[in-house]
């Protein structure tokens, strides 16, 4: 599947959000709470409280955080 080119630009936040939002949302429910009885339900409040909050906060700082690594990172002499 190809995503149209004005899309682009969403494409990155989309895949980080939902890698580390699915990552980190199992790993701190379990520490939390454990991996019995209930655990799908829990992990999956979570995910979908969390998912949104990382998408839009990866969308606006994705491109300022690439220019401050640019900035960081010295050129290789």
């Amino acid at each position: 599947m190809l995503v149209p080119k004005p899309f682009a630009r969403f494409v990155f936040p989309l895949l980080m959000s939902v890698y580390m939002v699915v990552l980190m949302t199992f790993v701190i429910t379990w520490v939390n709470t454990g991996l019995g009885d209930g655990f799908g339900a829990r992990w999956w409040r979570a995910f979908y409280i969390a998912w949104p909050v990382a998408f839009v906060l990866i969308l606006i700082g994705a491109p300022r955080l690439q220019r401050l690594t640019a900035r960081l990172v010295s050129p290789k002499p």
